[in-house]
């Protein structure tokens, strides 16, 4: 047998890599910009995992506009509220914030894998960071998820075989179907 991922064209990896490039590339340009050299601020870890998602695995339903976007913001937010509320222990921060930031993405329906590491670089990334507060949600995190986005619908959708967000994923029919039969529920004669 082969495995299915490696029957992928040739053309796929080829878009994944320009995709990959251009997103990190914008990203990183901004940051020489405005930032010197030392404070790597804009430029965070997290987005090279979620880069392998939204330009390596389209299909995914953690690559999804929602999980990315939704994933990386409500990780930055729990992860500042731990470096906000609790002493800067790092043994208890860093774990507290990445099971924090793990249940919200679960709850929101926005699981992202790389949010773990969102939150994890909210508490355990120095005076720079957890200096800034809340307005680490808004830069880095929400513009550079926004950057990488707005990249994504560009490069995966050059082909006729990529498609990004995905329209018929499982995830969105099953959710369709869950408010179907919620409304459908709340529109019945034995709730009226």
């Amino acid at each position: 047998m082969i495995y299915r991922e490696t029957l992928i064209d040739p053309w796929e990896h080829f878009w994944s890599f320009i995709g990959a490039f251009v997103g990190i590339f914008i990203i990183a340009y901004i940051q020489s910009l405005h930032l010197p050299s030392m404070e790597n601020i804009f430029l965070i870890g997290s987005f090279g995992a979620s880069s392998v998602l939204v330009y390596g695995a389209i299909q995914s339903p953690l690559a999804q506009p929602r999980n990315l976007i939704g994933g990386h913001v409500v990780s930055a937010i729990a992860g500042v509220t731990v470096a906000q509320l609790l002493p800067d222990i790092i043994w208890l921060t860093a774990p507290f914030a990445v099971a924090l930031s793990i249940v919200c993405m679960q709850h929101t329906r926005t699981l992202h894998p790389p949010g773990g590491a969102t939150a994890l670089i909210a508490v355990s990334s120095g005076t720079k960071i957890s200096s800034m507060g809340y307005w680490y949600v808004l830069s880095p995190v929400l513009s550079g998820c926004l950057i990488l986005f707005l990249v994504a619908l560009i490069f995966n959708n050059i082909t006729k075989n990529r498609h990004y967000p995905v329209k018929k994923s499982r995830l969105r029919r099953s959710r369709r179907q869950h408010l179907k039969t919620r409304f459908d529920r709340t529109k019945s004669p034995s709730n009226l």
